[in-house]
């Protein structure tokens, strides 16, 4: 069990960046949401869906391919330069990622006309448009630090972002605030922007230092095909997937309005949802996201070496922690949604919401860790067949039942699409491995005592962050060792 002690040690380390990461976004979400007001916070979140199929189209697979180039060449000997390589992969970074600042200049009119409901001028799409060729370049970087094991750079670079967005957002806020929609989508695109070129000058600094400290030897290997070879399978299927979530994320308002909703209030409700209330609900997530990233390599490599007894004793290990963990947040949300609600954003319509969508915590919480697992174990295309399938299935409901049951819909299509995809990835996991599904350890018990702390947490306890830090608090240690999680650590 050495390997599963290491991904513990790992998956702390990462978590605790993460975390840092994490908690400021969090929190400038929050000031961000009470500053501009829920009908700007859906209008950019649209923006967001928009500029994420564009960043696809941008880097187009170049992260993995940089990482796997630079990780056979390094095999073969680590003091050696791969500068050729890089000089390859941040050509093809720049030729995409001007390529979809091109096309999003040239589109942006249209996105206004038909998907922003003339809320905002098209120029402010020219303004994240700007800086994607700098993501693309990032991310080429970001591939090369991962390949040489330097990851710190990486979340360096990621803090410094979070940092310069905060600084700048919140700046160009005070000097366009109050001044309608527009200027407040404004102010969090300028922002976006500015810290995604800072974030692409310290990846180029860290970069230039690092390759200097390596021998740099001419060859003539045409890398171009190599990237290409790599690149162009994993693009295609990212565009696909990437095409589908920017479509589901559109209609959302779109056919909210047919239900008799105004383009005020449809909006409104989006962003509730999706800028408020789902930030909140996967915001612990960090934790066990951290743990899941490390898996994939982990079970590679026991996978390859046909360890199946030992991939079906980690499974078990690993959905033991992840069920006690997500069940403990499900409870978390269900019991106090209400109260999270007035402490973060004293809005009584979110805490409505937290409640309905907390069951969905467990599953969502679940799904990358099974992914991972899936990946892991060679099953990748099964795992983007599921995301498809899902995203197909998702846009189908919200184009026939919003416009009949409006927000309700979106709550029983956001149902369906999250445990259909959970649903499809436990059956495809169990049906190449032999783990043992514990209903009574992993699911009934954690309820109960959950149930039980709440109960004499409510009893005893009248101040309501006192009583949500004790749940915490309380749930954790006695799970901690009532479920023995210490055999795993240990």
């Amino acid at each position: 069990m050495r390997k599963f002690k290491i991904i513990i040690f790992n998956g702390i380390i990462i978590t605790i960046s993460s975390l840092i990461m994490q908690s400021i976004g969090f929190y400038f979400m929050i000031y961000i949401s009470n500053k501009v007001g829920s009908e700007a916070l859906g209008i950019f979140n649209i923006i967001m869906s928009i500029y994420m199929f564009f960043i696809t189209i941008a880097t187009s697979g170049i992260n993995i391919s940089t990482t796997r180039l630079v990780v056979k060449e390094k095999s073969k000997n680590p003091n050696l330069s791969t500068k050729a390589i890089m000089k390859k992969c941040i050509y093809y970074s720049l030729f995409f990622g001007f390529l979809s600042c091109i096309l999003l200049f040239l589109l942006a009119p249209f996105i206004q006309n038909n998907f922003l409901h003339n809320k905002i001028s098209h120029k402010l799409l020219y303004v994240v448009a700007v800086s994607l060729p700098f993501i693309s370049v990032s991310s080429s970087i970001n591939g090369y630090f991962t390949a040489i094991r330097k990851n710190y750079k990486n979340v360096g670079c990621k803090i410094f972002e979070q940092i310069i967005k905060m600084i700048s957002t919140t700046y160009i806020l005070s000097l366009f605030m109050p001044n309608g929609v527009n200027y407040a989508c404004l102010s969090l695109v300028l922002g976006e922007t500015i810290c995604e070129i800072c974030s692409c000058i310290l990846a180029i600094i860290f970069y230039t230092f690092e390759e200097k400290k390596y021998f740099y030897n001419r060859n003539k290997e045409n890398y171009l095909k190599s990237i290409l070879k790599i690149s162009i399978p994993i693009s295609i299927t990212s565009y696909i997937k990437s095409v589908l979530s920017t479509l589901k994320q559109i209609l959302i308002p779109l056919r909210l309005e047919k239900s008799g909703l105004s383009c005020e209030t449809a909006l409104s409700q989006y962003g509730l949802i999706n800028g408020m209330a789902l930030p909140v609900l996967l915001f612990p997530s960090v934790i066990i996201n951290s743990f899941s990233g490390l898996l994939l390599p982990e079970f590679s490599y026991y996978n390859d070496n046909n360890s199946y007894n030992l991939i079906n004793a980690i499974i078990s290990k690993i959905f033991k922690l992840s069920f006690v963990f997500s069940i403990g947040f499900v409870s978390f949300f269900l019991f106090f949604g209400a109260d999270i609600s007035n402490l973060i954003f004293n809005e009584k319509e979110i805490s409505i919401y937290l409640k309905l969508l907390s069951p969905l915590v467990l599953p969502m919480y679940l799904d990358s860790v099974v992914d991972n697992i899936l990946k892991g174990l060679d099953k990748q295309v099964q795992v983007m067949k599921c995301n498809i399938l899902d995203l197909f299935i998702s846009i189908i409901g919200i184009f026939f039942l919003l416009p009949i049951l409006g927000i309700k819909g979106y709550i029983l299509v956001t149902y369906i699409s999250i445990l259909l995809n959970f649903s499809i990835s436990i059956i495809q996991l169990k049906n190449c491995t032999n783990f043992k599904f514990d209903f009574t350890n992993w699911i009934l018990k954690p309820i109960i005592i959950s149930v039980i702390i709440y109960m004499l947490l409510t009893i005893f306890i009248k101040d309501i962050f006192l009583k949500l830090l004790s749940f915490l608090i309380i749930y954790f240690i006695y799970s901690y060792f009532n479920f023995k999680l210490y055999k795993i650590f240990n």
